[in-house]
């Protein structure tokens, strides 16, 4: 019987886009058939995972500072496609992520590696969705310059598996709950259903991904008796040195697991962020 484990370490060490996915495919697939090997009779569980700070990965796109990526808008059809390729980056980035979610972590319930095969099944299929709007705008994946930052920082928290579902899934991830809906909007406005139908699919499944990182976060927050609303925030200013900018999409942030203690404590920020910065601008 083929082991989970290994299974996820080829998936993320596989450079080609088409051949990455279709693995991450058929792992899922194997998984739900319960064809994987995970338990601690396997002996592979036993030796330590490997440190892969590096996903495999082509050429292609060139990879640059975050503040690089620009010319995203949609006003052209050269806009609309970097802006589309920069989504299918992060999607593709969070194959990446999850497979790397079940390879590095070990001796944790079942339903923590349900939860993060089903999310790479549901980012493999993003990928795919987006990668069709930006092919019927005459482009393909690899044709804009795209920015690290989500993997950078799971790579910065990967010996903490509090650390990185609440910085990676809770602060990074979540902020496409806040700004897909008005993409959507946008889309529609122009005419491009395609893709606006897409984006609302990837917002819907968004919500199921946050709510895995939440479910997590709290897991281990539980199992070392500290206080989830309050360590959220401490991991913050660790990791981060600041919160996340509003406006925020409470509703979907609820849905995903966000405490109401949380949104308050995140919108009480923003406003005093907002307000220091208005200051600061008429002085």
């Amino acid at each position: 019987m083929k082991n989970l484990y290994q299974e996820a370490k080829n998936c993320f060490l596989t450079s080609d886009p088409d051949e990455k996915l279709a693995l991450s495919l058929d792992i899922a697939s194997a998984w739900d058939s319960g064809l994987l090997e995970w338990q601690d009779g396997d002996p592979l569980l036993q030796e330590p995972p490997l440190q892969l700070n590096q996903p495999g990965r082509l050429n292609k796109p060139v990879l640059v500072e975050v503040n690089q990526v620009k010319n995203r808008g949609f006003k052209s059809i050269q806009q609309r496609a970097s802006l589309i390729h920069s989504l299918a980056h992060i999607e593709l980035t969070a194959v990446n992520l999850s497979w790397d979610s079940v390879y590095r972590y070990r001796h944790l319930p079942k339903e923590y590696y349900d939860d993060w095969v089903q999310t790479a099944r549901e980012e493999t299929q993003h990928f795919y969705l987006l990668r069709q709007s930006l092919r019927d705008m005459g482009y393909d994946y690899g044709d804009f310059p795209a920015h690290n930052e989500l993997w950078q920082m799971a790579v910065t928290t990967a010996d903490d598996l509090m650390a990185r579902m609440a910085i990676v899934h809770r602060v990074l991830e979540a902020r496409a709950l806040d700004v897909v809906p008005f993409s959507v909007e946008k889309f529609r406005d122009i005419g491009d259903r395609q893709t606006a139908d897409s984006l609302v699919i990837i917002a819907n499944d968004e919500v199921g991904h946050v709510n895995s990182g939440t479910r997590w976060f709290r897991y281990r927050c539980e199992q070392e008796q500290v206080d989830p609303d309050k360590m959220f925030f401490t991991l913050m200013q660790k990791y981060l040195k600041s919160t996340p900018k509003g406006p925020f999409n409470r509703e979907a942030r609820m849905k995903a697991g966000f405490s109401l203690a949380e949104m308050q404590e995140l919108e009480r920020l923003d406003a005093q962020y907002k307000q220091e910065k208005k200051h600061k601008k008429n002085h």
